[in-house]
This record gives structure tokens, sequence and C-alpha cells, in this order.
């Protein structure tokens, strides 16, 4: 067998923020969930991580005094990953609610499929989406 370099799915995605325990306590509320690691240790941590979702994709924040440099110099960037939500305009109002700001108003794509993405409170944006093919792929797996 050889390996063919390939990406082969996200394994993680990470934020950054200069108050890990305010961020913390702004995504458990968010997510419904504690994060399952904190690192060096839940009272000072330097980073914490969550899974979340159908595949238990990693979240992770990570103190902003370690990001590159490259990193802090625009405020608001980096790529946006688009999670799956069953309800867009549901998942922006609740996030708006906890301090978020609107980034990419709500946009139709297509038959059933809409996106739209937020500013959390620490300068990272969060797409949404709804996407038909989102659903195919998590029934062919359930199926297998």
């Amino acid at each position: 067998m050889t390996n063919t370099p390939q990406l082969r799915g996200m394994a993680n995605v990470s934020f950054w923020a200069e108050d890990l325990n305010t961020a913390k306590e702004w995504y458990t509320k968010l997510l419904g969930v504690e994060p399952y690691f904190q690192s060096p240790n839940p009272e000072n941590p330097a980073y914490i991580e969550y899974r979340i979702g159908d595949f238990q994709d990693e979240l992770g924040i990570i103190d902003k005094k370690y990001a590159p440099q490259t990193a802090t110099l625009a405020g608001v960037g980096g790529a946006t990953l688009y999670w799956h939500v069953d309800d867009v305009v549901g998942m922006l109002k609740k996030l708006e609610e906890l301090g978020a700001t609107q980034y990419e108003p709500l946009t139709e794509r297509g038959v059933d499929w809409f996106t739209a993405s937020v500013v959390d409170p620490f300068g990272n944006i969060i797409g949404l989406i709804h996407s038909p093919h989102y659903k195919e792929v998590l029934h062919s797996i359930q199926k297998a």
C-alpha cells in the first residue's frame, strides 16, 4: 500500500481568543457541552478542545498569545469553516443572542441550501450552512 498525499477530512479547526476562560464560557453556552480537553489545566488553560457534531469534529480554542504574528494582523479573518446546521436562521439568532455579530448575511445558495456567518466575540468567523450534500453523506454513512 502506498501513502498518497490527500486531504482526508477535517481533523481540527482552531480559533484564537485573548481570554480563554471567557471563550470557554461562551463556547460552552453555544455548544451545550464542556470541553473534553484543557491544557495545561482547566483553571488556567492555554488550549481547550470540544468534540461536536455528527462526526465528533474537534473545535479548539487557543490562547491568542500563541498565534503566529500573521494570524493577529488582520483582526477578523482566516478561513471560514462552515458547520452544518438544520436551522440556519435559528442558529444565527442564538449566536447573535450570545454576542456574535453578522459577517455574511443569510444567503440562499440553491434548493434547501443556505449559508451565513458571524464573528464571535473573540474575532473568529463561524460559518453556518444547511446543505443537502451534508445530509446525503451522513445518511450514506449511517446505512453502512
